[in-house]
């Protein structure tokens, strides 16, 4: 299961659009309402979630996913189950995604510290310890970062290479006529 958690205030592109390729690419793909069960995304779009955080099986997992957006950064950064996931997965080595403003989460709790990561730009100050590369999507080791919005298909992209590998990956963006 990969999970995909939502606050309200999250940037629903950030969300939606990796769970729409993630499970194009047979990947089973669960969202978390962290502030309830409906979420209200930042541009007031209403997301019915999945399930709810007691139902998740963290410990399973094959990776999280952090959407970011204001204030749904700050939501789930106040969330002792999403810090509590972040950290599980970490320690396992499962993916852990973020964008735009939501790697400043693995970034505060020092999880970041001597790897490369990328925000939105503003939020580096919070990547404690990170080397900033100029580019949209950046892994390092079991974390995935990406800019913001515009990166959510090539985001999406580099979770599927990790999970299912390059070929799907590729296959799934030429399937939906993805061009850049």
């Amino acid at each position: 299961m990969f999970y995909v958690f939502l606050a309200d205030g999250f940037e629903e592109a950030e969300a939606l659009v990796p769970v729409d390729l993630l499970r194009r690419a047979d990947v089973e793909v669960r969202t978390v309402g962290v502030t309830g069960k409906q979420t209200l995304g930042s541009k007031r779009i209403p997301v019915l979630a999945d399930i709810s955080p007691e139902e998740a099986v963290i410990s399973e997992c094959e990776g999280i996913l952090l959407p970011g957006g204001m204030p749904g950064t700050e939501n789930l950064y106040r969330s002792d189950f999403v810090r509590e996931a972040v950290l599980c997965c970490a320690e396992k080595g499962v993916p852990v995604a973020a964008i735009c403003a939501a790697p400043s989460i693995p970034g505060r709790m020092g999880l970041l510290q001597g790897r490369k990561a990328v925000c939105f730009p503003g939020f580096e100050s919070y990547l404690t310890g990170a080397s900033i590369p100029d580019k949209p999507v950046v892994s390092d080791g079991c974390f995935i970062t990406a800019r913001g919005a515009g990166c959510a298909f090539l985001f999406a992209h580099a979770i599927i290479e990790r999970l299912r590998g390059k070929e799907t990956a590729d296959r799934i963006l030429a399937e939906i006529q993805y061009a850049c």
